[in-house]
């Protein structure tokens, strides 16, 4: 599933491609594709003569602000596993797994293409707060590049809390956007094991698992997020950050640092890797 770095990869190229774009015609290709309105065409038409004014991120979420006259809307999108924006300045045939399709002025096309079939999109009309009308925005913790997330709001949250590290990573009340990858690059980067009770860890340590996932997801933005599957980029790009990981997906292969062989081994159900020497 993408994470944050790949979602904000995904963002900046909306930006520079959809900014003041005006959407002139929408086709919803699968209609289990829009989680709200309920009848798909109640979507296209919400969308349809709407100017995109800008995009961000909140946690794994895509949200645009749209305007139509003195009307203002939002456009929320969220990927899931494989699903992924294309934009195509010439008209194409769309593929099996094109779920919906959107359409400029110019006639150029943003489509969105999803192997999984689990990506969503709403449409939320004026007056409705985007929270209330998509109740995981409203569960989400802070961004890890908030100054509400520090190790103080780290040993306040985990205190206590008798479950490895690695799975509190994982929980998007803790922190919004990290998922298994960088779950695991960041405890690398800390010298924390991901079994570690995440309740006995010291401030210290952190502090450090802080500094080290803000540094993590910022080199990751840098190389446009990693792809070991299905992640492309609105131009179809893969993401660089794989080849760069220290032990996500690594197993067996030596440490970066020491050599030492990489462990793998499944907790709470999620492959965990990491280096027994160098997260002692």
């Amino acid at each position: 599933m993408p994470e944050l770095p790949e979602v904000e990869t995904v963002r900046l190229g909306l930006v520079r491609q959809l900014q003041n774009f005006t959407i002139a015609r929408v086709e919803v290709c699968r209609a289990s594709a829009i989680a709200s309105p309920a009848e798909p065409s109640l979507f296209s038409q919400g969308l349809e003569g709407c100017v995109v004014q800008d995009w961000r991120r909140r946690g794994k979420y895509l949200l645009a602000s749209l305007s139509r006259g003195k009307e203002t809307g939002h456009w929320v999108v969220h990927l899931r596993m494989t699903g992924q924006f294309l934009w195509l300045e010439q008209p194409s045939s769309p593929c099996p797994h094109t779920r919906v399709r959107m359409w400029g002025q110019g006639g150029q096309e943003l489509r969105f293409v999803d192997v999984r079939s689990f990506g969503q999109m709403w449409w939320i009309p004026p007056g409705i707060p985007v929270d209330q009308a998509v109740p995981g925005l409203a569960r989400l913790g802070p961004e890890p590049f908030s100054e509400d997330f520090n190790a103080g709001y780290l040993a306040q949250r985990l205190h206590r809390s008798q479950r490895a590290i690695k799975t509190a990573l994982l929980d998007q009340t803790l922190v919004a956007g990290v998922g298994n990858i960088y779950a695991d690059e960041s405890l690398f980067n800390a010298g924390i094991r991901p079994q570690a009770v995440a309740g006995k860890l010291s401030l210290e340590e952190l502090g450090r698992l802080h500094d080290a996932l803000v540094t993590v997801l910022q080199v990751s933005i840098g190389a446009g997020g990693t792809t070991f599957s299905d992640f492309r980029d609105l131009s179809g790009r893969n993401g660089n950050y794989g080849g760069m990981a220290w032990v996500y997906r690594r197993g067996g292969q030596p440490c970066r640092r020491c050599s030492t062989p990489i462990h793998r081994e499944k907790l709470a159900g999620r492959s965990s890797h990491w280096c027994p020497r160098c997260q002692s």
